[in-house]
């Protein structure tokens, strides 16, 4: 295996990613994990995260000192990096000028960790600090535009460091990098396939479970269908399935979530309308984090009443969720060093359940989830939804959330997916909706003055979900989306379209 240590940075998962995704097994560990427990998993390589602290912070995290002893490849990534630095006798200081998005790469050493480069890679830096002086027995291998040692080596021990972010899609030869350090330089072997995953996760479950009932809140979405399915396959009819009518779901969405558990062939799927409930629990609630706050404390007392009406048919020790990697590293889940952008409603859930947790996909990604899908022989149709958030529209209709607002925002949202389906889009897009600003503006209808509300539309490309990029789709598209949206959708005057990248933007609005 190769061992990621975790400083807590938003891109630490996203390294076990892209190593998994190559065909090799990754484990992420504390920083802070004893050399003599390293020793013990006997990994091929290390690899150093990034982080948001300063290696000079008087409370920066900081690994164990003798991992630099266990004579096993390390690479230091951004942080990583600083860390290999500092620990080692360089030095780092606080940049002049900090680098945030694509830089090029002058590569100045072509062999292991850069074989296969060119002499100018565009890559993706995040950074305000840099290493200013190298460690005895390291050389530059690349710089850049304000970092003059943006890589460093010491290849005699096979210690490496890199200022920039491989494992992002905008790291131009990331993968080919992260290739090089695990099977060039740590001599891994391919062991990493999604049939494994499937097989093992079935048995997993089956050991685990035994012959208690379970329970799972399913949204329709991706990853509670997968979820289910793959509980499905181990426990058969022992599982439950409770969908909760929030009334924050698409046009006509409960009823075609209703239609794909019955065609899916499950046999327990009960539904629990609770419309009016959270409709008024989020009355005149502006703070995104206090409405999926309140949405995930409704859906509690929702899903505890449902359950306790189901106790009559059997008995539940346990709870499954559809959480994935995303979820739990935007929520701050992997490391108390990681920063916070976000609740996510599945992983607030289990503090006041008294339930034991199933996680079945916390260690996948959303590529890998749809794949898992498929080898559980989900139709296309279904494991190529485009994400849709916990709280769904809520997230969507920034400021105070009303059944008006629901309304325009459906209306305006199901346009929108109708018109990306005609067009032969929707399948290249890897995520899009419509989202409703709590703004009204002067339009002209029929000579007529009008005072309301702008619609955002949102479409990105992605591959895990941790970065992406806006979709370019055509102008006579969006010209005629946003003439249907405001000739067929009462209470819009304006459309705009969003050409935001994540980073620096998040692909929902709150």
């Amino acid at each position: 295996m190769i061992i990621i240590l975790n400083f807590g940075g938003q891109y630490t998962h996203l390294i076990a990613r892209r190593i998994r995704e190559l065909g090799c097994y990754a484990e992420i560990l504390p920083f802070d994990i004893s050399s003599s427990k390293i020793k013990e998993l006997k990994p091929n390589g290390l690899i150093l995260s990034g982080s948001p602290f300063s290696v000079y912070d008087e409370n920066a995290p900081l690994p164990k000192s003798e991992i630099f002893s266990l004579n096993i490849p390390i690479l230091g990534i951004c942080y990583g990096q600083q860390i290999i630095a500092k620990i080692l006798g360089g030095e780092v200081e606080k940049g002049k000028l900090r680098e945030f998005g694509r830089e090029i790469l002058t590569v100045l050493d072509k062999k292991n960790l850069f074989k296969g480069l060119n002499k100018k890679e565009a890559v993706w830096f995040s950074h305000g600090d840099l290493v200013t002086k190298l460690p005895k027995g390291f050389k530059v291998i690349g710089k850049s535009r304000t970092s003059k040692i943006a890589s460093f080596a010491n290849s005699d021990n096979k210690i490496f460091g890199i200022q920039f972010h491989p494992e992002v899609i905008h790291t131009n030869k990331g993968l080919k990098i992260i290739e090089n350090f695990i099977y060039g330089i740590c001599n891994e072997k391919k062991s990493w396939k999604i049939s494994n995953i499937k097989n093992n996760l079935i048995v997993e479950l089956k050991k685990t479970l035994g012959n208690e009932a379970v329970l799972i809140g399913v949204s329709g979405g991706v990853d509670s269908l997968v979820a289910a399915s793959l509980l499905k396959a181990a426990i058969g009819d022992k599982l439950y399935c409770i969908f909760v009518d929030n009334g924050l779901m698409r046009k006509n969405e409960a009823e075609e979530i209703e239609k794909i558990f019955v065609k899916t062939k499950f046999k327990n799927f009960i539904v629990a309308d609770a419309k009016e409930k959270f409709l008024s629990a989020l009355k005149k609630v502006t703070d995104p984090e206090k409405k999926r706050k309140i949405i995930g404390r409704t859906f509690i007392r929702v899903f505890e009443r449902k359950a306790k009406e189901l106790e009559k048919q059997a008995k539940f020790k346990f709870l499954a969720q559809g959480t994935i990697y995303p979820d739990r590293i935007e929520s701050a889940q992997p490391s108390k060093n990681a920063a916070k952008i976000k609740s996510h409603h599945n992983v607030t859930l289990p503090k006041k359940l008294k339930f034991q947790i199933v996680e079945p996909l916390r260690e996948l990604y959303k590529d890998e989830v749809r794949r898992l899908g498929k080898k559980l022989g989900l139709p296309k149709s279904i494991i190529g939804r485009h994400p849709f958030p916990g709280p769904g529209l809520a997230v969507r209709i920034l400021g105070e959330i009303t059944k008006d607002r629901l309304d325009i925002l459906r209306e305006a949202d199901s346009i929108f997916i109708s018109e990306l389906k005609k067009a032969g889009l929707y399948d290249k897009i890897w995520q899009a909706f419509a989202a409703l600003l709590p703004l009204k503006t002067v339009g002209v209808m029929g000579d007529a003055r009008t005072y309301e509300y702008i619609i955002s539309l949102r479409a990105v490309n992605s591959k895990d979900g941790m970065t992406a990029d806006w979709a370019k789709i055509p102008n006579e598209v969006l010209e005629n989306i946003s003439s249907k949206i405001v000739n067929e959708v009462r209470g819009v005057n304006r459309v705009v379209y969003d050409i935001s990248q994540k980073p620096p933007a998040t692909i929902e609005y709150e």
